[in-house]
């Protein structure tokens, strides 16, 4: 049996960015998509709260964009500031709240596109995470949110699981349901991470709590904060010519919100 250590994911940046950053090319395609297609200005500058690893930021910025993001975990944002400057740009990521944060200068586009917005629990925290981006942003800019609905004609997906190598080091992910309580708005899933070195293979267990949607409840929620409209919607194909209507089967869901 390997090692087992119950931990905090977020603190292992170097385990995460190796699954999490192996298939970012989807995701970049298609923010430059709708970077060029939906926002009502050149974007220049573009924000991500919770960055994490900046597997997309550090991209961005190699193609000319200005980036900037957030993150509650020091370690995630040392090694995002560190990619940064390995790649010759300003470590322009900072420690903060995704729920409580102002930025210097405006940003034309944001972006949160793997579903961590889920983990502000309740919905004061969620419609003040909304709000600070609209105010984060320029008129006509874009914040591109992806996160898993919950369908209400059907069953939802009950677990994922992830894999990514790099030379030597090999990590598998595994996260399932433990818990699901819609009147409460809150599901519970295990996590492990089995990390494969020539000299060690060990396990990383840990448990994330996230907020339930319905697409009413998000709609809901978005009414709340009167200057983001929802300009389209998409799913993790990534597709930018291939938007989805929403209905009660929805469960993948990218809204790209912009600001009126």
């Amino acid at each position: 049996m390997p090692e087992v250590i119950e931990a905090n994911l977020y603190d292992y940046p170097r385990y995460y960015d190796l699954v999490y950053g192996s298939d970012w090319k989807a995701e970049f395609d298609f923010l430059i998509a709708c970077f060029d297609s939906l926002a009502k200005r050149p974007v220049e500058r573009i924000f991500e709260p919770a960055c994490g690893t900046g597997r997309l930021l550090y991209r961005l910025a190699k193609v000319g964009y200005d980036v900037s993001g957030l993150d509650l975990n020091p370690n995630a944002v040392d090694y995002c500031n560190q990619r940064l400057e390995r790649h010759g740009f300003p470590a322009t990521t900072f420690v903060g709240d995704m729920v409580d944060f102002h930025l210097p200068k405006k940003a034309h586009a944001a972006f949160n596109m793997i579903g961590s917005f889920r983990h502000l629990t309740t919905e004061a925290a969620a419609r003040g995470h909304l709000q600070c981006v609209a105010n984060a942003l320029c008129k006509g800019g874009l914040y591109v949110l992806g996160f898993h609905l919950t369908p209400t004609v059907r069953q939802p997906m009950d677990e994922e699981s992830w894999s990514g190598r790099r030379g030597h080091l090999c990590v598998n992910t595994h996260m399932w349901t433990t818990d699901r309580n819609l009147r409460r708005r809150e599901e519970r899933f295990g996590m492990t991470y089995d990390v494969y070195t020539p000299t060690r293979t060990f396990r990383l267990v840990d448990e994330i709590v996230f907020r339930t949607y319905t697409v009413r409840q998000f709609r809901s929620l978005l009414a709340n904060v009167a200057e983001l409209e929802i300009a389209g919607v998409f799913d993790f194909g990534y597709r930018f010519d291939s938007p989805v209507e929403l209905g009660a089967d929805t469960e993948d869901a990218v809204f790209v919100l912009r600001k009126r």
